[in-house]
């Protein structure tokens, strides 16, 4: 039986204005996520990773394409319409001691969903819910009365997963959930969310700059330039064939702990970004690229599938 599409995304843009011109975040990116997968999305810091995940929810309105969750468009949902969908769709933010407020407790903080979306008829079962949420997410009951710059990294990032889950969500943003903590409770962390989706069913995009972190979590896997796909395809095909230049580049910079580890290949990414205001027709990646020729300016590069389920945008494949 096929696997059901939870979010398909479709041309999708986000353009900010800026007083040199328009600054392309987001340019023309499509996807699709199965219920109860994970999409990693990978890409050098200003990719435009955290802006796409923010358009999912609605943080940021889109400037143009389709955004369809569970076969719905929501792409021109109003806040109040986005109000009811967010109960199936949460966030867990970059850093949690920024995205908690220091003024409530964890019980608090943990229980601030249930209230706005008035979930429990009565103090106990609010209490109770609270306390079962903590338990999920591995947070000691003597923590409830604490406030979150008490705790160190790890238990604050907790905190931001248990109010992502309290209102039983099916989606989960994930942005950069574990950047800002040391390895071993990255680990705890990233395990914990696995947990969780096997026994919840829950689908995640998952938004990160660390390729080993993405291989752990995630079935699919985006990788993202100057706001646009260039290579999309299984988690286990993208590391034993990467295909774009830029995908290999990203791959050779992971570091080997071993002393006869072999590289990938031999390449290596030279110069810098080009700007993304206003960008020009053609391959952004190219001004980087070792392979670079005229055939990669000019006109846009589409994503083209390669080999089944692996697709890339580059001149490379073109027959």
């Amino acid at each position: 039986m096929e696997e059901k599409v939870l979010v398909e995304v479709k041309d999708l843009k986000k353009y900010f204005k800026t007083t040199k011109g328009m600054l392309h975040a987001v340019d023309g990116v499509n996807f699709q996520i199965k219920k109860g997968t994970t999409l990693g999305v990978v890409g050098e810091s200003g990719c435009g990773k955290s802006t796409l995940g923010r358009l999912l929810l609605h943080l940021h309105e889109s400037t143009g394409g389709q955004i369809i969750y569970d076969g719905v468009d929501i792409t021109g949902y109003d806040e109040k319409q986005m109000h009811e969908v967010r109960k199936k769709m949460q966030m867990i933010f970059q850093d949690p001691q920024a995205s908690l407020d220091p003024r409530k407790s964890v019980k608090d903080l943990i229980g601030e969903p249930l209230k706005n979306y008035k979930v429990c008829k009565t103090k106990d079962e609010y209490e109770t819910k609270v306390k079962e949420i903590m338990e999920t997410v591995g947070l000691a009951e003597r923590y409830a009365e604490s406030y979150s710059h008490e705790l160190d990294g790890g238990r604050r990032q907790r905190i931001g997963i248990g109010r992502a889950l309290a209102m039983n969500p099916e989606f989960i943003v994930c942005d950069e959930p574990v950047s800002a903590l040391d390895v071993s409770i990255q680990a705890q962390v990233l395990n914990l969310l696995m947990d969780l989706q096997d026994e919840k069913g829950l689908t995640y995009i998952f938004i990160t700059h660390d390729l080993s972190v993405v291989k752990h979590i995630s079935h699919e896997i985006v990788v993202m330039y100057l706001g646009q796909c260039v290579e999309y395809a299984k988690t286990d095909a993208l590391f034993k064939n990467p295909m774009h230049p830029y995908t290999r580049g990203l791959l050779d910079a992971v570091p080997i702990p071993s002393l006869t580890g072999k590289k990938l290949s031999t390449e290596v990414m030279k110069g810098e970004l080009t700007s993304p205001i206003e960008p020009k027709p053609g391959c952004r990646f190219a001004q980087r690229c070792p392979h670079a020729t005229d055939k990669c300016r000019g006109k846009d590069i589409p994503l083209r599938e390669i080999e089944p389920g692996h697709f890339v945008a580059c001149t490379l494949y073109e027959k």
